[in-house]
């Protein structure tokens, strides 16, 4: 039982062995102020939530409530528990500023089976999150390609499952239009083999595979480019609510909270996906000029602003169409389309192509680091971490998840893949926030070039919080991702526990760290 949960170093403490493997590399440059770090938390922050989640919080799917026009309160509601997960975040990220992030802390103050755990469940928050992505990336683009007279057949723009319940509400109520029109199109004209239909996104597929092709041949993010990329997103959304304030009708906000506080709190847990990416602020600690001091003002600053322009658009989403109208992939851009304004629907769609494109890219690169890091660690096969001799990328993990994501992005229902990927998520929040008092137990001596504030108030309550938020999930989100935590554990116990190298008291390299160019 005690290998089960042997930690691994993470650097010098007295009389303490420091793995070569975990080194922490310092002398990084201190040059990020307050406001560097608030527009880097924004950028990270605002992606494929705002533009696809937020209509199935809305509306509601076929296993939960929808919040309608209170979604504002739920996202006031996950940007406190965010805020606290948050400042944990920064203070394992500036003690150990290596690859692998919730993982790598987890073996380091929780042991090898917690961080096996948690290893696993990020193939949930990044390679599942990436589905939801490549999905909502798929309906934008058939939106674009509508505005411009074009168009892929219906049934090569969505999933068997939206489309078959589509089917089966236009045969309940035949006046439905809009999306839900055009998903049950695809289910009446889809071609058949042997008595199957045959749907699927194509656009989403597409995607994906291009992003992976960019990647195994290496790609370097550069400051002025992402910076370019905040401000597309920031315009767009701006111009979403410009436009979309003249056109509201408040008797749409009516009734405010349709599903009363359960609703708010359902549409809480599936809004997370919204905010996923504030940790990135977490994890330039080591560069900020004051990071005890900038460090949990950028956080709160970001959240405070990305909240703010979340609640304007919801207002103006769900003040354009009545609220139980948004169950769909590309909310922002289907409301102006009900409303008739397919120029302003174009102009949304390409703004979110553009972003989501940027997004798909950043999980997509993130995934197969941590595939290397366990790789690294023993609890992976090798060839995990092999390198492309020319590259120098992981291309075998990089191929694999856009392998996995592209196929399960073609038939999946993006109401249900969000829900895994929250679920995913906030339980790796939760162990971060363990991992944080765990090691302010055992080694109260170490330094911090940051520490958490209040610790012992705000990590009960970011665990409180997010724990709070997974219940809120439908329970066939608890029942799937109870199974996938289940094949990691036998896929641990069967290989990662026997070649752990920590276990076996450690090995020469498997490899280089992957490099991005």
């Amino acid at each position: 039982m005690h290998q089960l949960f042997r930690r691994k170093a993470i650097g010098p403490t007295s009389g303490e062995h420091v793995d070569p493997q975990v080194e922490v590399e310092h002398g990084l440059r201190r040059s990020l102020g307050v406001w560097q770090l608030t527009s880097l938390g924004i950028g990270a922050i605002i992606g494929a939530g705002i533009f696809s989640g937020a209509g199935s919080a809305v509306a509601g799917g076929p296993n939960h409530v929808g919040a309608g026009p209170a979604l504002v309160l739920s996202y006031v509601l996950v940007a406190i528990a965010c805020g606290f997960a948050a400042l944990c975040y920064a203070e394992f990220a500036s003690l150990i500023p290596q690859a692998g992030s919730a993982y790598t802390y987890a073996y380091a103050t929780l042991g090898e089976l917690v961080a096996w755990i948690i290893g696993w469940d990020l193939i949930i928050e990044y390679a599942v999150g990436n589905i939801a992505v490549a999905v909502s990336w798929g309906a934008y683009f058939q939106t674009l390609l509508q505005g411009f007279g074009l168009g892929l057949p219906a049934w090569l723009a969505t999933d068997p499952r939206t489309a078959k319940h589509a089917a089966q509400a236009l045969a309940a109520d035949p006046t439905i239009t809009g999306s839900t029109l055009e998903a049950a199109h695809a289910w009446q004209t889809a071609p058949h083999v042997l008595g199957m239909p045959i749907i699927f996104n194509l656009p989403a597929v597409a995607i994906v595979a291009l992003i992976t092709w960019i990647l195994v041949k290496g790609i370097r993010e550069s400051a002025w480019a992402n910076t370019l990329m905040v401000i597309l997103k920031l315009v767009i959304l701006l111009f979403f609510i410009a436009i979309g304030a003249f056109w509201v009708r408040p008797e749409n906000w009516e009734p405010f909270m349709p599903n009363g506080w359960n609703g708010v709190f359902v549409g809480a847990s599936l809004i997370f996906f919204a905010y996923i990416g504030f940790d990135a602020v977490s994890t330039a600690a080591e560069e900020a000029k004051n990071p005890q001091r900038d460090m949990p003002r950028a956080m709160m600053w970001s959240l405070a602003v990305t909240s703010l322009i979340y609640i304007v658009v919801t207002l103006v989403m769900t003040g354009l169409v009545p609220w139980d109208q948004h169950g769909t992939a590309d909310p922002l851009a289907s409301a102006f389309s009900e409303r008739g304004f397919d120029w302003a629907a174009g102009i949304i769609s390409f703004g979110a192509v553009v972003a989501m494109a940027s997004v798909l890219l950043v999980f997509q690169l993130g995934q197969p680091r941590i595939f290397f890091s366990m790789a690294r660690d023993g609890l992976l096969p090798a060839f995990a971490a092999k390198l492309h001799p020319r590259y120098r990328t992981p291309h075998v993990t990089t191929i694999l998840t856009g392998a996995f994501v592209a196929f399960f992005a073609a038939f999946a229902n993006i109401n249900e893949v969000i829900e895994l990927t929250n679920i995913g998520t906030l339980f790796a929040f939760v162990l971060v926030a363990a991992g944080v008092m765990v090691l302010r137990i055992r080694e109260p001596e170490r330094h911090r070039p940051f520490r958490t504030p209040f610790i012992w108030f705000v990590a009960p309550a970011a665990i409180l919080s997010c724990g709070f938020l997974m219940f809120q999930l439908p329970r066939v989100t608890w029942e799937r991702f109870g199974i996938w935590l289940a094949v990691g554990l036998v896929f641990y116990f069967m290989y990662g526990y026997r070649h752990s190298r920590l276990r076996n008291g450690g090995a020469a390299p498997v490899g280089n760290g992957p490099s991005n160019s």
